[in-house]
């Protein structure tokens, strides 16, 4: 990561973050689902996102998939580009959150130090993490891209659970637990933290 040189000054936008969460009726956060290739976060993330749109909250998703194919698609998959992927994908999201949204991320970010970073780039009060906790066997069953089959072969490395690590959280905001849950019941889960800390309010949804 390069320096930012010292002629380059923060603009400070004429609109306030907490004028654009009053225009919209809702809170801005970051919801930072993390878990193995295959966990299901994208289709976590993107059932929260549609409950979140018919509730009249606005809201975007940045998939792991979708940024690798423009911001980050000079990017490869070695422990220091995956540190890169989400270092660029913290600050987006940054951006995004100061704009008044409720913002997914729906990348593996295997590293602890990476989430930390976002957590503290975004704010504590702003950062909620989502473990999408599932069986590494349960992922690799599943393989709905044929990764886990490529990197058994040999075709794919540094691929995470297979020959690149994945460090779970420890305490997660919310902690969903697939086995034991459909993506509804993970849905409801999200949403009803999203009503608990008073990110959208009864109010939102009128």
């Amino acid at each position: 990561m390069q320096q930012v040189s010292q002629d380059v000054v923060w603009h400070q936008c004429a609109v306030s973050q907490p004028e654009r969460n009053e225009l919209n009726g809702h809170q801005s956060v970051l919801l930072w689902y993390t878990g193995l290739s295959g966990s299901g976060k994208s289709t976590i993330a993107n059932a929260v996102d549609r409950k979140l749109y018919e509730l009249g909250i606005h809201s975007y998703v940045l998939d792991g998939d979708n940024v690798r194919h423009g911001l980050n698609g000079d990017l490869e998959f070695s422990d220091q580009d995956r540190v890169e992927n989400i270092r660029r994908i913290s600050e987006v999201a940054k951006l995004m959150v100061d704009a008044g949204l409720v913002v997914s991320t729906a990348f593996i970010s295997p590293f602890m130090t990476d989430r930390a970073q976002a957590k503290q780039l975004v704010g504590e009060t702003r950062f909620i993490e989502i473990f999408i906790d599932t069986p590494l066997a349960v992922c690799e069953a599943r393989d709905p891209k044929g990764l886990y089959r490529k990197a058994r072969a040999g075709e794919i490395k540094h691929f995470t659970g297979i020959d690149s690590t994945y460090q779970a959280p420890i305490d997660a905001d919310i902690h969903l637990a697939t086995e034991q849950l459909s993506v509804e019941q993970c849905t409801n889960q999200v949403i009803q933290t999203l009503f608990k800390r008073k990110i959208i309010t009864s109010m939102s949804c009128l």
